[in-house]
């Protein structure tokens, strides 16, 4: 009889990953969905999918679309079925009768963003994450045409560094270091200023360049740093989602907010990059470690519900691999899915993600992983 049972599960769990791999749509997914100006793939996706980076798999085999990536305000939907009665999206032609004549709309707009772009703007356009090589001859703002500690709009400031005349700056200041336990990945910089070079200097022979402020973000000081805005800002806002094919293990190391807990459409930033294989569009879970639990003879209890002996244990046993002794054993729960993020913004140790999807309020040192 066991062994029938067990031939059961064996055959179950031969099945079990192609179940998993078969794309499923929500029973209240729409026949017709008009995309609309503000609409986000991510959401249009959500519509249609509970894992909605398997968006492209809804456009299997489908003439009309050569990027499902990019679709655009005025598109219009439509679910059907394949002659294999798999789901698949088409887009309507997009005709519209209008008596006595018939019209084809087929203008297109800018491709609606994957992620909501009044979040990402900022991050896409100037928040920069900066080793230190990079910093090491980025010019700098020695002092302006005011006898002041603070700069604003409408003042001139000198730059330590050969700027282009014409071209238009961004205006940074060092922000906090963005670390992996003692290691520090890159630094956070900030958008405080923009200016346009009015004359190029020559600092071989000592001579400056000059920046007109043009707009203020915080008051520009000496020694805040001067990027041109193209350096580093070719990010689009359309690109394509999907689950990374490698083991992924990471963790959130911080939050723009600053706050301990966040939720959907926080923006945090990630120990993994472009080493990692990385992309923007690369979708990863969020997990959350269970309390470890000690037993002893009064019963399992929390760790820090846990006398200071049996802490000691734990953590001395964490340390040496050897966690149990004679009184106490140390039990290390399983770390269970708490929500969703999305890559945006990739660099090669750290990246910038969204969080899509929580169950529970999301911390930093929380796990990422495929």
């Amino acid at each position: 009889m066991k062994s029938q049972i067990a031939a059961l599960f064996i055959a179950a769990a031969a099945v079990l990953p192609a179940i998993a791999d078969t794309l499923t749509v929500k029973a209240d997914a729409p026949k017709r969905y008009v995309v609309k100006k503000g609409d986000t793939l991510w959401d249009i996706s959500s519509l249609y999918l509970r894992s909605p980076w398997k968006w492209p798999e809804l456009w299997q085999n489908n003439p009309q679309i050569n990027n499902p990536h990019l679709i655009y305000p005025g598109d219009i939907l439509s679910l059907g079925v394949d002659e294999n009665g798999n789901p698949v999206l088409r887009i309507d032609k997009g005709v519209r009768k209008l008596s006595p004549q018939v019209r084809i709309i087929s203008a297109k707009g800018a491709a609606i963003p994957t992620l909501p772009l009044s979040v990402l703007e900022p991050y896409l356009k100037f928040d920069q994450a900066l080793s230190k090589d990079d910093l090491s001859d980025v010019p700098i703002v020695l002092g302006s045409n005011k006898n002041f500690k603070m700069s604003i709009a409408g003042h001139l400031l000198y730059v330590k560094g050969d700027l282009l005349q014409g071209s238009t700056y961004g205006l940074y200041r060092l922000g906090n270091p963005y670390k992996d336990g003692f290691t520090t990945l890159a630094y956070e910089t900030k958008l405080v200023g923009i200016g346009r070079a009015v004359k190029g200097g020559d600092i071989a022979d000592g001579v400056p360049s000059t920046l007109r402020v043009v707009d203020v973000k915080q008051e520009i000081k000496a020694g805040d740093f001067v990027m041109p805005i193209a350096q580093g800002q070719d990010h689009k806002a359309a690109f394509k989602m999907s689950k990374p094919n490698i083991a992924i293990d990471g963790k959130i190391i911080a939050s723009a907010n600053r706050h301990t807990e966040f939720g959907a459409m926080s923006v945090v930033v990630l120990n993994l990059g472009s080493s990692q294989k990385l992309v923007e569009g690369s979708v990863l879970n969020i997990l959350r470690q269970s309390p470890t639990v000690i037993e002893n003879e009064d019963g399992p209890r929390y760790i820090e519900d846990s006398s200071s002996l049996d802490k000691l244990i734990g953590d001395i046993g964490s340390l040496f691999g050897e966690e149990n002794s004679e009184d106490s054993t140390v039990w290390h729960m399983p770390s269970e899915k708490v929500g969703e993020l999305m890559l945006f913004k990739v660099y090669d140790n750290i990246s910038y993600a969204m969080v899509t999807k929580t169950t529970h309020p999301i911390r930093v040192g929380d796990s990422v992983t495929n």
